[in-house]
């Protein structure tokens, strides 16, 4: 994985012109990376979420432009990271046209380089809770408000342009979680079974041997 990260380059501006739909969709399986100074970060995306700014009542943007979300309304391909409950960050791609807010919210990430950072990051949490949640994607990447509005197409926060690899989990979609409205909309994304997606918890014993497996196979 280290070898075609370093012969991979950021997604074009073009992959995140689009509907967040789409995007949500087709990021499934792609190589989320942190690059820093002597080291990197990495995490397959497993589970996302797609929000349609004005047309979406549980969009940051749905009530309109905000120093907040500002963000959200400029180009696309750009990360959009909040602060909630007084205690989480969460990460967004900008989406879609200038002016229209939509994005897609990185729920989950299968993590593959950098897991003593990231371990260290989460508090020493066990290898299948290091990206399960998007709280804990933000954590285990050393992300918060100050990355806010960074490009995804320049790095140092970026998706490699490598192929999708969903390791033979097919993509399923269903209701967005945590929400207080427009929860029926079916615009969660994920792959179905893998042990990092967010929601019900899976066996520690299997999802570690699962997980680890998975970890040794791409390093």
């Amino acid at each position: 994985m280290k070898r075609a990260l370093d012969q991979a380059s950021p997604l074009p501006r073009a992959f995140y012109e689009r509907s967040p739909l789409l995007v949500a969709r087709d990021v499934l399986g792609r190589i989320l990376v942190r690059s820093e100074k002597h080291s990197r970060r990495a995490g397959r995306i497993v589970e996302v979420e797609a929000y349609r700014g004005a047309s979406d009542p549980a969009s940051h943007a749905y009530r309109g432009r905000s120093l907040r979300n500002e963000v959200m309304f400029g180009p696309a391909g750009h990360a959009y990271i909040y602060f909630t409950y007084g205690m989480h960050h969460c990460l967004n791609l900008v989406t879609g046209p200038v002016g229209k807010a939509e994005a897609v919210l990185v729920r989950a990430i299968e993590p593959l380089l950098g897991l003593e950072e990231m371990t260290r990051c989460r508090g020493g949490a066990p290898l299948e809770r290091l990206g399960k949640g998007p709280g804990c994607v933000a954590e285990a990447l050393g992300l918060d408000r100050r990355q806010n509005g960074l490009d995804l197409t320049q790095g140092p926060l970026w998706i490699a342009d490598l192929p999708a690899d969903r390791e033979g989990f097919t993509v399923a979609r269903g209701p967005r979680i945590g929400i207080s409205v427009a929860r029926e909309r079916p615009w969660r994304f994920y792959l179905a079974g893998h042990p990092s997606v967010s929601g019900p918890r899976t066996s520690r014993r299997a999802a570690v041997r699962r997980t680890a497996g998975r970890v040794a196979r791409a390093i």
